[in-house]
């Protein structure tokens, strides 16, 4: 990656007082993490001044892009009136109308700061609905910064364990070993192996967590048979079945799972949800969201519901409509065309994955199905660095794992500069990938 020279100086600051100077291990990259000085749209400039277009969004938290008018404009007049009260606002109530709208699964909807609430919510509504403990999630899955969620979360060859029984490895050094024997570990997209495991926990398990579009997984959309399968075996089985959408329900206007035509009990989610401030939320059914005023699920939180962040959402999910999601999600087949064009041109082994306005590429030459086929080798790893640093310096910022995120400012001009710049980037590494050694 190019020199920024303000950039590194503030990271120069920055490590003295903060832990690795910064406050997320996500922005660690090369010598130091670049430092933002505005953004409008989809593009976003840099202390030195670099203009990048945004395929990353912070991490698919954008949907109209940086500094949308619209929320501005609500939001600067939210902000005169006051940013956080002991008091309810009339500004949750809209924008809960506005989300039970949108899918018939959502009975009731409560709002939390963070994707990582919102899941870690889900599961214990879950745990005090069925009065069982046990949690099942995919293999590889994430779901946000909390012991049990983070669960085999990111396992390795070396301790993941058998295909068909994965083995519950903890992410965190000095997770509790009660974690792990809470968490039941399935394999993705494989029904017959996964109701296997699940049965051996058929009166344990509160819950099956799955992400219909796990961006750790490869990006590779959940099976309709898959989840009807868990649907099935969770209704049979007295447990919950709990969709994070935290990404994927841009992807629909109900998310999801309306594409895929299943009702979870529960559904987790964040980001985009929130028009550009920290937001989460979990929606359900009227008698599991019960839990949470029949006096087994206390829960409160001193931002959750701030009338900042309800009136940033509602603004953004309002216009983000039927129209908006169908001409995003038609960019998305666009981008996903385009760069598997250019990965014909370049003839190297890579591959695109994703749905919807979400896609990501693999330097493989066949899409993975799993975790395990998506985990990539030494080789993979350094050649996908290198391509990074190649496509930030031609002023395109992706997902470090090659993963990007649509926003309605973006049209195929934006889409035509990306294949651009990921063909030259990979006929840049074209020999490592074709010959390893």
């Amino acid at each position: 990656m190019s020199l920024s020279p303000k950039s590194a100086a503030l990271f120069d600051r920055a490590r003295k007082i903060l832990p690795g100077g910064v406050s997320r291990n996500t922005l660690l990259r090369g010598a130091h993490p670049l430092y933002v000085d505005y953004g409008k749209g989809c593009k976003v400039v840099d202390v030195d001044g670099v203009e990048r277009i945004d395929f990353a969004n912070n991490m698919a938290s954008h949907i109209h892009g940086h500094a949308f008018g619209p929320i501005v404009d609500a939001v600067s007049a939210q902000l005169q009136r006051g940013t956080a009260f002991t008091m309810a606002t009339e500004a949750e109530v809209l924008f809960a109308e506005h989300m039970c709208s949108r899918s018939p699964a959502f009975d009731k909807i409560r709002f939390v700061n963070s994707g990582t609430e919102a899941v870690m919510a889900g599961m214990k509504a879950a745990r005090a609905f069925t009065g069982r403990t046990k949690i099942a999630k995919v293999e590889g899955s994430y779901h946000g910064a909390y012991d049990y969620a983070e669960v085999s979360q990111a396992p390795t060859p070396e301790n993941w364990g058998q295909l068909d029984h994965p083995n519950a490895v903890p992410l965190a050094q000095g997770t509790p070993k009660a974690v792990l024997t809470d968490m039941v570990i399935i394999p993705f997209n494989d029904p017959e192996k996964a109701i296997a495991v699940l049965n051996e926990h058929a009166h344990e398990i509160a819950c099956v967590l799955i992400d219909p579009i796990p961006h750790r997984i490869g990006m590779v959309p959940v099976s309709p048979d898959f989840v009807q399968a868990l649907r099935k075996w969770t209704t049979r089985n007295g447990a919950l079945l709990m969709f994070d959408e935290v990404i994927t329900f841009r992807s629909e206007v109900g998310g999801m799972q309306t594409r895929l035509k299943v009702t979870p009990d529960l559904t987790a989610m964040g980001k985009m949800i929130g028009g550009g401030f920290p937001v989460g939320a979990l929606a359900g059914s009227n008698d599991v969201m019960e839990v949470f005023v029949n006096g087994r699920l206390p829960h409160s939180g001193t931002f959750s519901a701030n009338p900042v962040t309800m009136t940033a959402g509602r603004v953004a999910m309002e216009l983000f409509d039927a129209e908006a999601v169908t001409r995003l999600n038609k960019l998305g087949d666009y981008a996903r065309a385009s760069l598997t064009d250019a990965i014909k041109v370049a003839d190297v082994p890579a591959c695109v994955t994703g749905a919807g306005s979400l896609f990501r590429l693999h330097l493989k030459a066949d899409a993975p199905r799993n975790y395990r086929d998506a985990h990539p080798t030494a080789n993979e790893k350094a050649a996908l660095s290198s391509l990074i640093d190649l496509l930030y310096d031609d002023g395109i910022m992706m997902i470090h794992t090659a993963a990007a995120t649509l926003s309605t400012p973006m049209g195929t001009p934006e889409i035509d500069r990306l294949a651009e710049s990921m063909l030259n980037a990979l006929r840049s590494i074209r020999e490592r990938l074709i010959d390893p050694s």
